[in-house]
């Protein structure tokens, strides 16, 4: 089963997203706290929104997907950004990420938007061959640039 997130499932969001960080090596990284996302996904003008996978037998979730919104100026219409899917290992293989992705394909089409798009790790053979194996294609053309930290701050003073 799929359903949108609520403020009661911000630990198991919070939990999720660690999991995830701790798999991509970077827990260290993963500082978001309970607080912020409440913010971001239920605050008035949320930045983000979440679906939990949650396991039929025992009503527990497995899986996160936390998306936002983009733009495509070409095509003219929004399209989700998938920020994070995440299944949990003894939950993976029965089918919660793809039913996740259907989901938010589900949402593109309902709402006219245009694509949905995310990033995976060099190294993640499994999600590259599950995603391939969906019908999604790496775009090779594009490297991804990032400003944080003191260089974000740095141009956004000025320097």
């Amino acid at each position: 089963m799929i359903r949108a997130a609520t403020p009661a499932d911000l630990p198991v969001i919070l939990a999720l997203i660690r999991e995830l960080a701790e798999y991509e090596k970077a827990l260290e990284e993963a500082r978001a706290t309970e607080e912020q996302l409440r913010e971001a996904l239920f605050g008035q003008r949320p930045a983000a929104f979440a679906h939990l996978a949650v396991d039929d037998e025992t009503g527990q979730p497995v899986g996160l997907a936390l998306w936002f919104l983009n733009f495509s100026t070409w095509r003219g219409v929004p399209g989700i950004y998938l920020e994070d899917l995440y299944v949990r290992p003894n939950a993976r293989g029965g089918g919660h990420g793809r039913a996740l992705l259907t989901e938010l394909a589900r949402i593109c089409g309902e709402r006219g938007y245009g694509r949905l798009e995310w990033a995976v790790l060099d190294w993640n053979r499994p999600a590259i061959d599950f995603y391939e194996a969906l019908g999604a294609r790496p775009q090779d053309e594009w490297t991804v640039y990032r400003l944080t930290g003191d260089a974000l701050a740095g141009l956004g003073a000025g320097q």
